[in-house]
């Protein structure tokens, strides 16, 4: 497919109570790359329970709720979500030296099948 590039920008919204994500991804070479982009807001859901809603450019969307990936990382934010294939799981954790990584993993019957990892910088900004 070639050099991904993703930028994922993160901000409080709706009176602070949630947090929006805007991803964008190139995909390829510029002259044919592929763009695809994502939206997704995390914060409490009707239960009490921190949720996430994804929207993507593709048309697909998924809902799931925060849990805990001390196998990745003790301070790793993981949120798991039914899929059309099974369970997934997209979890973010500290970088040791800045910034954070990102993954999305799928279960198995053996454990968790990770299938797409990044690394993220923050931005001069912020």
């Amino acid at each position: 497919m070639g050099p991904t590039r993703c930028t994922r920008r993160f901000e409080r919204v709706l009176g602070d109570k949630f947090v929006e994500l805007q991803a964008q991804w190139v995909i390829g070479e510029s002259e044919t790359a592929k763009r695809y982009s994502e939206r997704a807001l995390f914060g409490p859901g009707d239960d009490g329970n921190i949720w996430f809603w994804s929207f993507t450019s593709d048309g697909k969307r998924s809902t799931g709720t925060l849990t805990s990936a001390p196998d990745i990382h003790p301070d790793a934010i993981c949120f798991e979500a039914e899929m059309p294939a099974g369970r997934a799981r997209q979890v973010y954790w500290p970088h040791p030296i800045a910034g954070f990584n990102w993954a999305v993993e799928s279960q198995t019957q053996k454990g968790w099948n990770r299938f797409v990892e990044h690394c993220y910088q923050a931005s001069p900004e912020g």
